[in-house]
C-alpha cells in the first residue's frame, strides 16, 4: 500500500505538473486513482529531471538506476520513489513498460531525430503508451485488445504535445516532426530550429501531426469499452482534453511557434460531463469491431509486455545500447567538467 504523506505528495506534485492528467484523475475510482497518482508523478517528476537538466546523461541514468532500485524492493528514500515501488509490488508491474519510458527519456538525452512517421510513433510509444499499458495495470486489464487501444490513446497524447509544442521545443534545440515532412515543405532542421517562424509550412505540418493523432484517438475509444466500468469517465476524460488541445491549436491556425495553445477550466469541466456521458452510454451499446483492429506495430512489445504477469527484469538490448552510449557520453563529459571548473 502506499503511505498517506506519500500519495499526498504525489498528489502535489501532478496538481502543478500536469494539470490535464489532475482533471481526469478526478474521475477515475480511488482504487486506480491513487496508484495512476503515483505512476504518473514518478514518471512526471523522471521527465522533469531529464528536460530541467543541461546535462541530460547523468539525469537518465540517475533514473535507470532509481528503477534498478525500485525493482529490487528498496527505493530510493523519495515519496515518489517509495510511492512507485508500492505500485510495482502490488500490481505485478512488468518492468519492461518503465523501461520503455526510460529508453524514450535517453532518446531525447542523445538527441535523437525521427526520420519518418513510424519512427516518432516509436519515440511516442515508449514515453506515452507505456504508460497508457501501465495505467492498464493498475485497472487490473491485461487483455491484448485493450491494452492496444490504450497505447492508441498514447500515441494520439504524444502527437498533441508535440504539435503543441513545435515552437517552444525549436527554441530549446529539440525538433520531433518527421524529417521526411520538412523535406516534402521544402524545410531543413535549420529552417525550424535557427529561427521558428509560423508560416505556410509550419501549420501545415501542425495540421498533419494532428490529423494523425485525432485518427488514433478515434481507435482509442474502442478499447474503453473493454475497462471496469468505473474507469471508463477518467479515461474518456483524458481523450477529450487532449484532443481539446489540438482543437485549440487547430483554432489559432495551427500556429503552434507564436504562441502556446491552451484550454479553460470551463472547457475542462464540459470534457469531464462528456465523459461521464459517454460512460453510461457505453454500458448499454455494443462494442465496436475495432476493438480487435492489431496493435500499431511501434506499440506491439508493449502490448505484449503488460498482458504477461511477471515484474522480471526486462531489459532490451536496444536500451542496454542507448545508456552505454549516454555512459560513454557522460564519462567523456566529466574531465572537460573539472578543467573549467
Amino acid at each position: 500500500m502506499i503511505a498517506p504523506a506519500d500519495l499526498a505528495h504525489c498528489r502535489d506534485a501532478i496538481r502543478t505538473g500536469s494539470l490535464s492528467f489532475h482533471a481526469a484523475s478526478k474521475l477515475l475510482p480511488a482504487r486506480v486513482r491513487d496508484p495512476a497518482l503515483a505512476l504518473y508523478a514518478f514518471c512526471r517528476l523522471a521527465d522533469d529531471a531529464v528536460d530541467d537538466s543541461d546535462d541530460k546523461a547523468p539525469a537518465v541514468l540517475g533514473l535507470r538506476d532509481r528503477l534498478d532500485l525500485v525493482y529490487q524492493g528498496r527505493p530510493r528514500n523519495a515519496a515518489a520513489d517509495r510511492a512507485f515501488a508500492a505500485v510495482v509490488e502490488d500490481f505485478e508491474m512488468p518492468r519492461a513498460l518503465p523501461d520503455a519510458l526510460l529508453e524514450g527519456l535517453a532518446w531525447d538525452a542523445c538527441g535523437r531525430r525521427y526520420d519518418t512517421l513510424s519512427d516518432l510513433h516509436g519515440y511516442c510509444a515508449r514515453v506515452a503508451s507505456a504508460v497508457g499499458a501501465m495505467m492498464c495495470v493498475l485497472m487490473r486489464v491485461r487483455c491484448a485488445d485493450a491494452l492496444a487501444r490504450a497505447c492508441d490513446l498514447g500515441l494520439a497524447m504524444q502527437l498533441t504535445n508535440i504539435a503543441r509544442d513545435i515552437g517552444e521545443d525549436a527554441r530549446a534545440g529539440r525538433l520531433y516532426l518527421p524529417l521526411q515532412w520538412l523535406e516534402a515543405e521544402a524545410m531543413s532542421p535549420a529552417d525550424l530550429l535557427g529561427n521558428p517562424v509560423s508560416d505556410p509550412r509550419s501549420r501545415r505540418l501542425t495540421r498533419r501531426l494532428l490529423q494523425e493523432a485525432d485518427a488514433l484517438y478515434l481507435r482509442s475509444e474502442a478499447g474503453v469499452a473493454a475497462l471496469p466500468l468505473g474507469c471508463r469517465p477518467g479515461i474518456y476524460a483524458a481523450r477529450h482534453v487532449y484532443a481539446g488541445i489540438g482543437g485549440a491549436v487547430a483554432r489559432q491556425g495551427y500556429d503552434s511557434i507564436s504562441a502556446r495553445a491552451r484550454t479553460t477550466g470551463r472547457q475542462k469541466l464540459g470534457w469531464l460531463g462528456l465523459s461521464l456521458l459517454r460512460s453510461g452510454v457505453s454500458a448499454v451499446v455494443p462494442k465496436s469491431a475495432v476493438l480487435h483492429a492489431p496493435p500499431v506495430p511501434e506499440v506491439a512489445f508493449l502490448v505484449e509486455a503488460a498482458a504477461r504477469r511477471q515484474a522480471r527484469f526486462s531489459r532490451s538490448e536496444a536500451l542496454f545500447a542507448t545508456l552505454s552510449q549516454l555512459e560513454a557520453k557522460d564519462r567523456a563529459q566529466r574531465p572537460l567538467d573539472r578543467a573549467s571548473a
